[in-house]
């Protein structure tokens, strides 16, 4: 996991005040992280424009002109007059070495975007505006500093934005990168070396980004064992019973020894079991999913003592606040719509959308404390897992996962965990990565994925 960062100011402040690195020799290595990532993507003599602001954003964009010209045609952009003391020494070292200053950016093979960075407070005015679409009609790569220009701190486009191959997170990466909207701006995130390793930069942080490395799937260790060592999960189908049987599918195919699907029902799939009521067997429980507005009596009792994942119609049901108050093992799964919903039936007000989507990690964050019992996965572009004032962000998912069904197969990988003992955070976690892997074979056809797919992936896993 990679720590994550509101404001990465303080770091900066630890490394000039407990490391001695000055905000020069920062500026300097925040150059060279760039010039690094540029010598990866294209070959000397190629034609590279850089694009500088007044403020550090643009020292950086300065120092990285000195250290290409000569080997590269360097072509600087002075958007904005250098304005902070460090950009201005940048801007006249810059010149001494006999960087090329332009009005006009020009086809190049590189534009690198050190113009606004992560400092944007206000709307941008129309001249910044022709500025950022003028970065974004030359450049076969396109490079942003720390963060694509016309994104702010909360990862919000409030009118145009630059659209990034490869951002470079100076020492560490900035919450904006994270937001749904920035994930169609910052292209690749690659963290630049400050002059400090990441391990003596990086402090503990609320909110992690999960990496790749971070998948555990179910692994069966004993050989001495049967079905029942790994647990039954029960799923109740409701009125669309078809949400249901997809849940369960899912959940067979991730380790769980045995599914029920509970209801009135003829069955689906051969490989679930089909009952009236919910099996005294279940070590796990998932319900919502095309349930509809009946709830069966039997749950409130069964949520007290089962682990749960509630998903879809029971998020909207006015019952779902004493299932909070009085469930120990519950896992939500709500778009941001059904959160929207959660929260005015338990705090009895309405939460603006905008203001939502905009402070999404703040506001879960506060969720999380208020229901510390509870692990909430909100689904979106980057999907946000919150429990007890933390937050783990999994980036791994694409658009293809933009289909019904698909958060139904997510809710059984959840539900299958849980029912062979795996911890609620640490189930919805692995749940997640793996049904973001399971759609990766996808991208390039990301119209085409169907939930019964995703199934299908969880054995190439």
């Amino acid at each position: 996991m990679i720590e994550i960062y509101r404001d990465k100011k303080a770091l900066d402040c630890r490394c000039i005040t407990q490391f001695e690195l000055s905000e020069e020799i920062l500026m300097e290595n925040a150059g060279i992280a760039l010039k690094n990532l540029l010598q990866k993507l294209t070959h000397k003599g190629s034609v590279i424009s850089i694009v500088c602001g007044g403020g550090d954003n643009g020292g950086d964009g300065y120092v990285l002109a000195r250290h290409l010209v000569g080997d590269y045609k360097v072509r600087v952009l002075v958007a904005k007059e250098p304005k902070s003391d460090l950009c201005l020494k940048q801007y006249h070292r810059a010149l001494a070495v006999g960087v090329e200053c332009v009005k006009k950016l020009l086809p190049c093979d590189v534009v690198v975007d050190c113009f606004i960075g992560s400092g944007m407070k206000s709307q941008l005015n129309q001249e910044a505006q022709k500025i950022i679409a003028m970065m974004q009609s030359v450049g076969r790569i396109k490079i942003a500093c720390d963060i694509p220009s016309g994104i702010d701190n909360n990862g919000v486009v409030r009118d145009i934005a630059f659209c990034a191959d490869y951002t470079v997170a100076m020492g560490g990466i900035h919450l904006g990168l994270l937001s749904d909207v920035a994930k169609d701006f910052i292209g690749e995130i690659v963290v630049g070396d400050l002059g400090i390793s990441s391990q003596k930069y990086c402090i503990l942080s609320q909110i992690k980004l999960l990496q790749k490395e971070d998948f555990m799937p179910p692994d069966r260790k004993e050989k001495n064992s049967h079905k029942g060592s790994f647990g039954h999960l029960s799923v109740y189908a409701g009125a669309k019973s078809g949400a249901g049987n997809l849940c369960a599918m899912a959940g067979l195919g991730f380790g769980v020894g045995s599914v029920s699907v509970v209801g009135d029902l003829h069955p689906y799939f051969a490989e679930l079991m089909y009952e009236e009521q919910i099996p005294k067997k279940t070590t796990a429980f998932c319900i919502g999913m095309g349930m509809g507005s009946e709830i069966p009596k039997e749950f409130f009792l069964l949520s007290k003592d089962l682990p749960c994942v509630l998903d879809a119609d029971i998020l909207r049901n006015q019952k779902i606040v004493e299932i909070l108050q009085e469930g120990k093992n519950l896992v939500l799964t709500p778009h941001y719509g059904e959160f929207l919903n959660l929260w005015e039936l338990v705090f009895c007000e309405k939460l603006d959308k905008e203001k939502f989507l905009e402070n999404k990690i703040e506001i879960l964050l506060q969720w999380s404390e208020r229901f510390p019992h509870i692990v909430t996965l909100l689904k979106g572009a980057n999907v946000c897992i919150a429990q007890k004032g933390k937050i783990f962000i999994n980036p791994f998912g694409n658009v293809a996962l933009a289909k019904a069904g698909s958060g139904d197969v997510l809710a059984g990988l959840i539900g299958a965990l849980l029912a062979q003992g795996k911890q609620p955070l640490q189930a919805t976690i692995q749940a997640s990565l793996a049904h973001s892997f399971c759609a990766k074979d996808f991208e390039s056809r990301n119209y085409a994925l169907r939930p019964l797919d995703l199934i299908e992936q969880l054995a190439s896993l």
